[in-house]
């Protein structure tokens, strides 16, 4: 098998669906055809998630609008980044409620006060209930760091070192109760190389991550459309 000389470039990186732009039996202006949804994004930590969606919408690869960014650590990267994109965020400390019931109910509140169509959870980390689940059939979606169903839960990159498999990867899935197992909507896989410690094989799983998440949002759009256009038929 020849080396990659670059594991994160789009040619060379293993993914599933393709790319609208590489997959012959779409038409090159698939993701363009799609409704305009608001989106709701939840975050934990830096936030690059979050900007990799908010840079799809304006590049017009998304038809879509981050309507509200919730976090749950104050001053975390994911709110300055928001400051600094002019997103309207709001902040969620698990902290001060009473349990994940209790957390969760105020996010569905917050979402259907901006109007949210989807939820993303681009690296919220905390364990989701039912209430926001529910709130959200089939437009809940999280963004995991391995190839799932290996490696589900928390330090999935640690346990994907540990195990000393050759490849790794990230996915898109839909949310479901049983963590890390709802239904897959796009993966993307790297090789992990000899070289690699956490951080290294971090960053390449990162940047797939930025790629195939909001590839993972325009698929639940057109599932949407299809349910929407089969009711009305």
């Amino acid at each position: 098998m020849p080396a990659f000389s670059d594991p994160s470039d789009q040619e060379t990186c293993v993914q599933w669906p393709l790319p609208p732009e590489l997959h012959p039996e779409l038409p090159p202006d698939w993701a363009r055809a799609q409704p305009i949804l608001r989106l709701g994004v939840m975050a934990s930590g830096a936030g690059s998630n979050f900007e990799a969606l908010v840079q799809a919408c304006t590049d017009g690869q998304l038809q879509a609008e981050v309507a509200l960014l919730v976090v749950n650590n104050p001053g975390c990267g994911a709110q300055q980044r928001a400051e600094r994109l002019a997103i309207p965020c709001q902040v969620h400390d698990h902290r001060s409620v009473a349990s994940r019931k209790a957390l969760d109910q105020a996010l569905v509140g917050a979402f259907e006060a901006a109007g949210v169509d989807v939820v993303v959870m681009a690296g919220w980390m905390r364990v989701v209930t039912s209430t926001l689940i529910s709130a959200f059939p089939e437009r809940l979606i999280n963004i995991h760091p391995s190839l799932l169903p290996s490696f589900r839960g928390l330090d999935a990159v640690g346990q994907a070192l540990a195990a000393g498999v050759t490849l790794a990867g990230c996915t898109a899935h839909l949310v479901c109760e049983e963590v890390d197992a709802g239904r897959i909507l796009v993966q993307a896989a790297v090789p992990v190389l000899a070289t690699d410690d956490h951080a290294s094989l971090s960053a390449r799983i990162q940047r797939q991550e930025h790629r195939i998440l909001p590839l993972a949002v325009a698929l639940t759009a057109q599932h949407l459309t299809a349910q929407n256009l089969s009711a009305q038929g």
